[in-house]
């Protein structure tokens, strides 16, 4: 499996290292829309966001961490992904771990304002949904499901031989 690495527009918050994104500037990100690089983007919260189009030779899965707008033009793309929406316990975790992470007061009021649309669109788009209220167990649900996935996605290919 391999974790995809997103660009953003946004600044790099206090304690991300530059291995998080590939940082740049808006006139970059939107040139490579122009150019068909991404598989996804959009605008999240005023910054743009972007997966570029993975290298699927070898059957590696992709690991994509993206937003449910992200999610619905990879769903249009591949009608098989398997889309998992992992979310906070509770609306009261969530801003703690925003606050913790150290985004502004603004974008914290933003993010929260926008989560029941979010959380909406993410639920319609999901194959699964995780809770992520203890790390290990929703560690473990996720590598579940992606071993059941896999299982059926041998199943098939096996059925085609």
């Amino acid at each position: 499996m391999a974790l995809s690495r997103s660009w953003t527009t946004r600044p790099p918050r206090a304690g991300e290292h530059g291995d998080e994104y590939v940082f740049v500037d808006r006139e970059a990100f939107e040139r490579a829309v122009d150019e068909g690089y991404f598989l996804e983007w959009a605008q999240f919260q005023g910054n743009l966001y972007g997966t570029p189009r993975p290298n699927l030779e070898g059957g590696r899965d992709v690991l994509l961490e993206i937003e449910a707008q992200g999610a619905e033009q990879v769903r249009h793309e591949f009608a098989d992904a398997v889309i998992i929406l992992v979310r906070a316990p509770s609306l009261s975790e969530l801003e703690e771990r925003l606050r913790a992470r150290g985004d502004s007061e603004g974008h914290v009021r933003r993010r929260l304002a926008s989560t029941a649309s979010e959380l909406s669109d993410g639920e319609r788009l999901a194959t699964h949904v995780v809770v992520n209220d203890d790390v290990e167990r929703a560690t473990g649900e996720i590598l579940s499901i992606l071993e059941q996935a896999r299982r059926e996605r041998r199943a098939a290919d096996e059925g085609l031989s």
